[in-house]
């Protein structure tokens, strides 16, 4: 799905177990390395355009001999074909399964050996990738990686065994009731539209796929328009441009990427499915804003007091400290970018589903018809404003806020002017934007135990 801000995940059907093995060998010193970075409020983010026209935004970190690389190509999950669907979730698993001349074992081999680490993922609307690699092992790492992006091997054998470990974790997904509740919340606001679909795929269209599938889809995906590159670590702008181009220049100009249409997600309504557990999952969603909205920022003060506070928040006091109803409950604001979703999200006994849902919507109206007072709104900005410096502690985090900013076109000058955006939200504002995101009920998926 979209991006969350300030929401407990929803967790993903596609989870799947990764490279345990490997991924303790790199921890040992990348996660050590990268926890030394300094904020990137301390550094400055310079634009670097390689000599084939890649660009790339670089934070240079040298204190540490660390390297993390974090890219995304535009078209994620929609692009799945109909029939197929989930292919693009495999392919995020068999990126590092064998490139160029290496197969699947020596690939692998070779990244344990250079204490490189990897990692895909596919969303609705990106497809996303990262890197990170000791300094001292830059260029191996960087070709390694340039084999993965520009000559994946989709083997016969490698595709067999991520299907079925994908297949394994669709039927683990079958009995996970917040795997069910997000799943089916998304078929419910999204009906007929490719992000109401599984981007996990179904046992059926898992089968369905072959290694030509893959290719065809990699040719469509992996192209340079749309593609965003963000760079931190021990490493300069003149070394860094040419990499760029090793990684990315060979890949076509341009893709052929099947349009999505604009959807607006359908409120109301009440799904319950019978499951047995010992307490209820319940998911809320409606329309929301989409990034780029001039509303944006006063939706995201406005839900960090509804729901996305945690313990300061209104439906944290009133459901769960005053009454003990909910054993964990929030709000958030995933955008896509052809949607805007407002998510709810709480775990409740299943004879208090009604209650917990109707102090929910009582704060939900409160909220739209009165709004917060102005101590709760300084609050919250305090909050913001005062927290933002953690998404800058580590190297990684660097890498991902840049890369944030970048895919949602804030500016190289966001980081910045972020602080400033969150200051200037007024009660108005928060009143106003609330009024437009809870004009109409939200649709409710209820998995849980039946009552009698």
């Amino acid at each position: 799905m979209a991006r969350a801000f300030d929401l407990v995940p929803i967790p993903s059907p596609a989870d799947r177990v990764r490279r345990t093995l490997r991924g303790v060998v790199c921890a040992l010193g990348l996660v050590l390395a990268a926890g030394l970075a300094s904020p990137a409020s301390a550094t400055t983010v310079q634009r670097v355009v390689s000599p084939k026209g890649i660009e790339a935004w670089l934070v240079e970190e040298h204190a540490v001999p660390m390297i993390a690389v974090d890219f995304s190509f535009e078209g994620g999950s929609t692009q799945d074909p109909a029939g197929k669907e989930g292919i693009t979730d495999l392919l995020s698993s068999l990126l590092d399964e064998g490139a160029g001349d290496l197969p699947s074992q020596e690939f692998q081999t070779r990244l344990e050996d250079l204490s490189v680490e990897f990692g895909f993922h596919d969303r609705a609307d990106r497809f996303d990738g990262e890197m990170k690699t000791l300094s001292k092992n830059r260029d191996a790492a960087f070709d390694l990686l340039a084999l993965a992006l520009n000559r994946p091997r989709f083997d016969a054998e490698a595709v067999e065994r991520m299907r079925v470990q994908a297949i394994t974790g669709l039927r683990r997904a079958e009995k996970n009731p917040d795997q069910i509740a997000g799943r089916r919340l998304l078929e419910a606001v999204f009906p007929g539209h490719p992000y109401g679909r599984p981007s996990e795929g179904t046992e059926a269209s898992l089968t369905a796929i072959t290694p030509a599938d893959l290719h065809e889809l990699h040719r469509r995906l992996f192209v340079r328009a749309g593609l965003k590159i963000a760079v931190v670590g021990d490493i300069d702008a003149a070394t860094l441009a040419p990499q760029l181009d090793r990684l990315f220049a060979g890949l076509p100009a341009e893709g052929r990427r099947v349009a999505v249409a604009e959807v607006v997600p359908k409120a109301g309504g009440r799904i319950t499915v019978a499951a047995p557990i010992p307490q209820a999952v319940v998911r809320l969603g409606a329309p929301g804003l989409k990034r780029d909205d001039p509303d944006f920022m006063a939706a995201y003060v406005m839900n960090h007091i509804l729901g996305g506070g945690s313990f300061s928040s209104w439906l944290y006091r009133e459901v769960r400290e005053k009454r003990g109803l909910a054993y964990s409950i929030s709000t958030g604001l995933a955008p896509y970018v052809h949607a805007g979703l407002f998510l709810g999200a709480v775990g409740t006994r299943a004879e208090a589903v009604d209650e917990t849902l109707a102090l929910m919507r009582t704060e939900i109206a409160r909220m739209r018809d009165t709004g917060p007072d102005a101590a709760e709104l300084t609050a919250a900005k305090a909050y913001l404003i005062g927290s933002y410096p953690l998404r800058f502690d580590t190297s990684d985090k660097i890498a991902g806020s840049l890369l944030a900013i970048m895919i949602d076109d804030l500016g190289i000058d966001w980081i910045d002017r972020r602080n400033a955006a969150i200051e200037a939200v007024t009660l108005a504002d928060v009143r106003r934007v609330a009024a437009r995101l809870f004009a109409v009920e939200p649709t409710v998926v209820v998995v849980g135990p039946t009552r009698d």
